[in-house]
């Protein structure tokens, strides 16, 4: 899992304001920042990488709501819990398949049939979530998310 970037120049004397701006910056690159090869099922930890982001930059946004516009707060706010749904929907098949291949490794050849039969199961439910954050990024990208932030911040 990706570590959380730092939050410069936070320290006793910074103003609410200022923090929520520092805070909800750096917790939304880190988000954009993991969408580059999000979509591909062979690196099961991209996604987990940006789910993790996007709880992040929630947080900040929950706990500095009061630092922002209303309007444009909650707005930013459901997209970004959108989001954090699609790759849910993806990273969940994600780490039941990577389970399941250490159970079938773990039990005798006779009992793989069952295994397989569930595991394509599952990499049906894999590529439905893909096809589902293939649809959130491609809103995150039409409702201009990242520039959104950028515009929360600067308000």
């Amino acid at each position: 899992m990706a570590k959380a970037r730092d939050i410069p120049g936070l320290d006793g004397r910074t103003s609410f304001r200022e923090a929520a701006r520092a805070a909800v910056s750096v917790r939304a690159k880190e988000v954009f920042d993991h969408a580059d090869g999000v979509l591909d099922t062979e690196d099961a930890e991209r996604v987990h990488d940006m789910r993790v982001a996007t709880r992040r930059l929630r947080a900040v946004l929950e706990v500095f709501e009061k630092a922002f516009d209303r309007d444009l707060h909650r707005a930013v706010l459901a997209d970004v819990k959108a989001l954090a749904d699609a790759l849910g929907a993806r990273r969940d098949p994600d780490v039941q398949l990577a389970s399941l291949a250490t159970l079938k490794a773990s039990l005798p050849p006779e009992d793989h049939p069952g295994l397989d039969l569930f595991a394509a199961r599952l990499a049906t439910e894999q590529a439905e979530g893909n096809r589902v954050l293939a649809k959130a990024l491609e809103t995150m990208d039409a409702h201009e998310l990242q520039e959104r932030l950028r515009a929360l911040v600067a308000a």
